[in-house]
């Protein structure tokens, strides 16, 4: 039978991804990712393989949270977050806001003095395209290390200070990101209000007797992409039309 149905977008504007937490050992003999945050996303660990920790630095001060087969965890915007694999730790990441997490929505915890410069925040953050493997992972390794350098300073700050040291990163993070944010909103109208809008179409006209919310019934699948990417806290795996 052919239909004329429109591809459906992937489930309430949410985007999935694959996880391989990286083992690189760092100073303080942690192996594990970049700790990081993002400013207006939500996002859930779902943990497929392994064991580890998630660390984070909430309005509720620092904790630790023991990560094994079958975890589900998730956070609020401005929640720190830093991946600790202690073995061969792998997960499914879920998002709100398909789009916005790559479209620059997260702010590494590097030193306040690079938080505070634009462009030397861009110089450690961002990878170097079209590289040798081994180029990017050295890079990506760097970039984790000054993370790890400016979260170990956040989190003696929150011990000392409480929440209002918390806040004023997330004052510099903001700054940071504010040049993107009009960029944010076309992608989030597209990815996230657009379901929205269908959805309260669709109760309207379910309330009124209609079926019409069903006449694009449609099945999609995801391509699995080839390779994996550098992520903040590991490698990547990625599906074609999932939003990310």
């Amino acid at each position: 039978m052919n239909s004329s149905a429109a591809v459906p977008g992937f489930p309430g504007g949410t985007a999935v991804s694959g996880l391989r937490v990286y083992d690189w050992e760092s100073n303080d003999g942690l192996c594990g990712g970049s700790p990081h945050l993002h400013t207006v996303s939500s996002e859930a660990y779902l943990v497929t393989n392994g064991t580890g920790q998630v660390h984070t630095i909430s309005m509720d001060g620092p904790a630790e949270h023991d990560l094994a087969t079958g975890s589900l965890l998730w956070f609020s915007p401005g929640t720190v977050h830093r991946l600790v694999n202690t073995a061969e730790l792998t997960l499914n990441v879920i998002m709100s806001n398909a789009g916005l997490p790559e479209a620059g929505d997260s702010v590494l915890t590097f030193p306040r003095h690079v938080l505070e410069d634009p462009n030397l925040y861009a110089q450690h953050a961002v990878l170097p395209p079209d590289a040798d493997q081994s180029v990017i992972t050295a890079a990506a390794r760097r970039r984790r290390d000054l993370a790890l350098e400016g979260y170990a300073e956040l989190h003696q700050s929150v011990l000392r200070d409480g929440p209002e040291a918390l806040a004023e990163f997330h004052r510099l993070a903001a700054a940071l990101v504010r040049p993107k944010v009009e960029r944010w909103k076309e992608i989030w109208a597209a990815n996230v209000r657009s379901q929205m809008a269908a959805t309260e179409q669709a109760l309207l006209e379910l309330a009124d007797g209609s079926a019409a919310s069903m006449a694009g019934a449609a099945v999609a699948r995801g391509r699995q992409r080839t390779g994996e990417g550098y992520g903040m806290c590991g490698r990547l795996t990625t599906w074609e039309d999932s939003r990310l």
